[in-house]
């Protein structure tokens, strides 16, 4: 009866020590890599192993994964916007210094996404499109343009028919090792290998890149 001085606890100790024991032993918090282990009377000794072992998972779960995702996550090298602007701008300059400044220069992902493009005065609309072309063509097959021309069959369908790409030359991948990670591409010169050579020097700026 409530105001006789006694309590649950006093009425039934056995029940109060059956609970203690058992929430010390089950319970283990972690948050990050830090860990929280409450243990019964007796458990001492299992402890530090408990939240050592923890700790480890957890130190080694967050070196495996923090900023890539975890294992079955790709990490896929990106030109930087500073090194697509400087590989555009060489590549308009050497056109410019064959007297051919009226074409478009583009520096695009592997994906086929303009990260710099520089139309050069007089450039014709269509070499907007063409630049861009020729560097997702260069970037998605890992090759120069001029090559992959040659793999173009004359009659029936073909990988010329693939939407977006241009298989004419004016194109060069960018490659980190031996994977392609972006493409460099020049449209409007009245010959593709002006194109090209210019594409190929925007790609010699690139540091550690070829």
């Amino acid at each position: 009866m409530p105001g006789n001085g006694h309590t649950t606890a006093g009425r039934h100790p056995r029940r109060r020590a059956t609970v203690l024991a058992l929430a010390g032993v089950a319970v283990v918090a972690t948050a990050g890599i830090a860990a929280t282990t409450l243990t019964a009377p007796g458990a001492e000794a299992d402890a530090p192993a408990a939240a050592q072992s923890v700790e480890q998972a957890a130190e080694q779960s967050v070196g495996q994964g923090a900023g890539k995702g975890g294992p079955d996550v790709q990490d896929v090298p990106r030109v930087t916007v500073a090194g697509a602007t400087r590989a555009a701008e060489a590549a308009l300059a050497e056109c410019q210094a064959q007297d051919v400044p009226f074409v478009t220069v583009a520096v695009v992902d592997r994906n086929g996404q303009v990260q710099a493009m520089l139309r050069g005065d007089d450039a014709a609309e269509h070499t907007l499109e063409a630049a861009q072309h020729k560097a997702y063509t260069a970037a998605a097959f890992g090759a120069p343009t001029s090559e992959l021309a040659e793999r173009v069959a004359d009659h029936g369908p073909s990988i010329a028919d693939l939407p977006g790409t241009m298989f004419l030359a004016g194109g060069v991948p960018v490659k980190d090792g031996e994977a392609s990670i972006a493409g460099i591409g020049v449209g409007g010169a009245p010959d593709g290998a002006v194109d090209e050579s210019c594409a190929a020097a925007g790609l010699e700026t690139l540091q550690g890149l070829s």
